[in-house]
């Protein structure tokens, strides 16, 4: 066997005990060993031996037990002796421990030992303190008692000498005479009211020689002095005498004299009382008044401070002046010349000094000094007890809003005037209707000119104007709404006697009756000027009334006054227009325009209006029943303006059909025929429906529009079926027939109304009747749209054939009498036919279908119902 010493020195030096330490690899450990082992090995020709790597592994081995030995040995020497350093350590934190408990022991004691000291101490000074304020008690009572005699005799002399040492004997004669004038007034002795009149009279003169005194400081400007004077006098009686000589000697009051003539702002007043210009945000005079109250009221904040004991109560004597005095006489000077303008000028100013005066009043509340309440009694904690609290003991201070709360109440009380009840409500409802008056006065002269045309039409908007006018509210005032009414009559140059003006026609041109974006858009700003100055300068809890007035003001205006006039004047123009002559489809521009500007007004109301009633949940309800039924109304006035032009389109229709010629669809010359598209009734037919299309297109949108067209073309449908009954046509007259059909299938095929498609291709298949030869028209009128229609109904159609007299007899042959008396019997048909009349057959068709949702029925009044978007 290999021992450990025949290892090679580089083994023995891997075999170390320090290269057993950190990282250790035990892969890298053996082929370190075998290295130079496997080296020699390959180098050797024979085979291979592994005796030399078995001694060698059997060396280490031997070597790696030893150094494991020795590590172990030192491992429990290294244990035994952590053990005795853990012994001694705990021995040393038990000593530690031990004296920690006696000091702490000891700490506690002494602290006891202190507390009942200190709390026996306090026995002591509270026990001294109680015998010191007792014994101060008694001296003040001796000496009120001494000084009160001393006035008995009328002998002053002792405090006249005290008030002689200075600032201090002052202050003891200030304290001294308040003293005695309230024990004056209790005692009841023979000689008591001369002893009280000496005392008042002392006082006086104390008083107006401390007045003398402040008031000589208060011109040198010694501010020390001042303060003394000012204590004294509020030691004596309260201080409010130099206060007020303070404030009434202030420069500010005695050499500030402002009229509104010596700050001219022409641009102001200028454009104030114009509503298109923007209200102005300030004025010159209140710019620089409003100004020198900042600078002074900095500087005299200083100042109060210094000199007198009670700061925010002198602040408040001045800050109250400066509203009462120098604020409201040049807000009054502004609004007298505002109301001269106009009511809207008027306005205007207001909520500008309402807005500059906020702004002050919060730049003010800066300036926020601290209130110090004086102790109830001037008697201190003896210094004995002060030391022992650790404390000195002071005054009790507190530091409250009240120059804020001053300036608040000041503010309100500044504009309770002006908006208080319903003053400024009534005053912003009046320049509404002022403004609306005189904006639609021309508008409103143009449609009287209508009375003369018809004055039905103009006597109700007049009566209901009237009407509104004369309403009153409960409280026996006149409405808001009522108010903007009858301003609109007086503006616009109505009467209740219906009196008009002749030279005023004459001003009047044709734009002023067209209904304009521009005008209502005006209308609107104007009304939310008026809303946001209602919101500003009301209560917050007014605002949803006020607002819902504003509201009946603004739809009394732009609903009743502007669009329902002008609809109604569409009517009228309607109704006496000549029946013979093309009807005007300007009435619908009207339309257009009352949808445009319905549209625009409820996008203002639901964004602006209604928010500001979200507070109130009974007045929101209100205002939006209100807001529905005018809307309603005005629907109701457009859905009868379009069921007039209607009537009067289908009516120039009837009659361009009625000139249909008896023989235009049995024509003599074949060649004159052949060279016209279509007869003249059919052209005058398609323009008119062109033109109606196209207005229809421009005017009416959505729904409005496809109940309009679908209404036109329904009817119209209705009048060819009564016309194709009227006249004969030949073989030839149904080739010109079949044209006109078609180009009147597809002039309403351009309306994009898919209702009135298998309408008129009925009426398209109608007329081919005309075309079929004899012997398969049996057959043709039993397929497509015409075999859904009993057979026995086209026989008035079919009449009309140049040459059904040469196959009715073998046509009827061919025919189920019987099943169609047992149809028709009910209805009695066969009679009805012999009237030949549309509208008594088109009855009995009613109801049967052509196709899906397509009836035959004549419309007796326009189904469409007119709406206005943004509701």
């Amino acid at each position: 066997m290999q021992h450990f010493g025949d290892l090679d020195p580089a083994t023995e030096e891997q075999l170390r005990l320090n290269n057993f330490e950190g990282k250790f690899d035990v892969k890298e450990f053996v082929v370190s060993i075998s290295e130079r082992l496997i080296t020699q090995s390959k180098a050797s020709s024979g085979p291979f031996d592994p005796k030399p790597f078995i001694r060698t592994f059997e060396a280490v081995v031997d070597k790696l037990i030893s150094v494991r030995k020795d590590v172990q040995a030192k491992t429990e020497q290294m244990e035994k002796s952590v053990r005795v350093a853990e012994r001694e350590y705990s021995k040393k934190m038990a000593d530690l421990n031990r004296g920690f408990e006696a000091v702490g022991s000891s700490f506690s004691t002494m602290e006891s030992k202190m507390n009942e000291v200190g709390r026996t101490a306090v026995r002591i000074g509270e026990q001294l303190e109680s015998i010191h304020v007792e014994r101060q008690r008694a001296q003040a009572a001796h000496d009120l008692i001494t000084y009160y005699n001393h006035f008995s005799r009328g002998d002053t002399s002792r405090l006249d000498a005290l008030k002689k040492e200075g600032r201090e004997g002052r202050s003891q004669v200030a304290v001294i005479l308040r003293r005695l004038t309230t024990v004056a007034r209790e005692v009841d002795l023979p000689s008591a009211d001369k002893t009280r009149e000496n005392i008042d009279k002392y006082c006086e003169k104390f008083e107006k020689d401390m007045i003398y005194l402040f008031d000589r400081c208060y011109r040198k400007g010694d501010p020390k002095l001042m303060h003394h004077c000012a204590q004294t006098l509020l030691d004596f009686n309260g201080g409010a005498s130099c206060v007020q000589i303070y404030v009434n000697q202030h420069d500010f009051f005695m050499n500030k004299v402002r009229d509104t003539a010596n700050h001219s702002d022409d641009l102001l007043w200028n454009t104030v009382s114009k509503p298109d210009e923007s209200p102005p945000k300030t004025e010159s005079g209140l710019a620089e008044l409003f100004g020198e109250i900042r600078g002074t009221v900095a500087q005299e904040s200083q100042i109060v401070q210094a000199v007198f004991p009670n700061p925010p109560f002198v602040m408040q004597v001045f800050l109250q002046r400066v509203f009462a005095q120098s604020i409201q006489q040049y807000m009054e000077q502004l609004l007298t010349k505002g109301s001269s303008l106009s009511d809207l000028a008027y306005l205007r100013i207001l909520q500008l000094v309402h807005n500059q005066t906020s702004n002050l009043v919060e730049d003010l509340k800066a300036h926020e000094l601290p209130s110090i309440t004086p102790s109830k009694s001037s008697l201190e904690i003896s210094e004995f007890r002060r030391v022992l609290s650790g404390a000195l003991t002071v005054s009790g201070t507190s530091t409250t809003s009240v120059v804020s709360a001053m300036l608040e109440n000041a503010m309100a009380e500044l504009f309770v005037p002006y908006i208080e009840g319903q003053k400024y409500l009534d005053r912003e409802s009046k320049s509404l209707g002022e403004l609306y008056a005189g904006l639609l006065a021309n508008f409103t002269r143009y449609h009287m000119r209508m009375q003369k045309v018809k004055s039905s039409m103009f006597d109700r908007m007049v009566d209901r104007l009237g009407a509104a006018a004369a309403n009153t509210t409960i409280s026996g005032g006149s409405s808001t709404s009522a108010q903007a009414a009858a301003l609109i009559m007086r503006y616009g140059g109505i009467s209740s006697e219906r009196i008009q003006d002749k030279s005023l026609e004459d001003t009047v041109r044709e734009e002023d009756g067209i209904l304009s974006i521009d005008v209502a858009e005006k209308m609107l700003k104007w009304h939310a000027e008026a809303v946001g100055r209602c919101v500003e300068l009301t209560s917050q809890n007014d605002v949803p009334k006020n607002t819902f007035i504003l509201l009946r003001v603004l739809a009394e205006a732009i609903g009743a006054a502007y669009l329902e006039t002008a609809i109604e004047s569409a009517i009228t123009r309607l109704e006496v227009a000549d029946p013979k002559l093309e009807p005007s489809l300007q009435p619908l521009e009207v339309l257009r325009s009352v949808d445009l500007i319905c549209h625009l007004w409820q996008q203002y109301t639901n964004m602006a209006l209604f928010p500001l009633a979200a507070s109130s949940v009974t007045i929101r309800r209100e205002m939006t029943i209100f807001n529905n039924q005018t809307v309603s109304r005005t629907e109701g006035a457009a859905n009868t303006l379009i069921q007039r032009i209607t009537d009067a389109i289908i009516t120039w229709l009837s009659l361009q059909l009625s000139k249909q010629k008896k023989n235009d669809f049995k024509p003599r010359n074949d060649d004159l025929s052949f060279a016209r598209v279509n007869t003249e009734p059919c052209v005058a037919c398609c323009e008119i429906l062109e033109k109606v299309r196209d207005a229809a297109i421009h005017s009416i949108s959505g729904k409005n529009r496809e109940a309009f067209l679908t209404e036109i073309g329904v009817s119209f449908h209705s009048l060819l079926l009564d016309h194709l009954r009227r006249y004969p046509v030949s073989a030839t007259g149904g080739l010109m027939l079949a044209k006109d059909l078609k180009s009147y299938q597809d002039t309403v095929a351009s309306f994009n109304i898919p209702a009135l498609h298998e309408r008129f291709e009925f009426i398209r298949q109608l007329g081919n009747v005309f075309l079929v030869r004899p012997e398969i028209l049996r057959s043709y009128i039993t397929e497509n749209y015409l075999g859904r229609i009993d057979s026995t109904l086209l026989k008035p159609y079919l009449a009309q054939r140049s040459d059904w007299g040469q196959f009715e007899t073998r046509f009827n042959e061919n025919v189920d009498v019987e099943d169609v008396a047992t149809d028709i019997a009910s209805r009695g048909l066969k009679d009805r036919f012999k009237m030949a009349k549309l509208g008594t057959m088109v009855k009995d068709l009613e109801g049967l279908k052509l196709g899906d949702g397509i009836s035959m029925g004549i419309p007796n009044g326009f189904t469409g119902n007119f709406s206005i978007g943004g509701r």
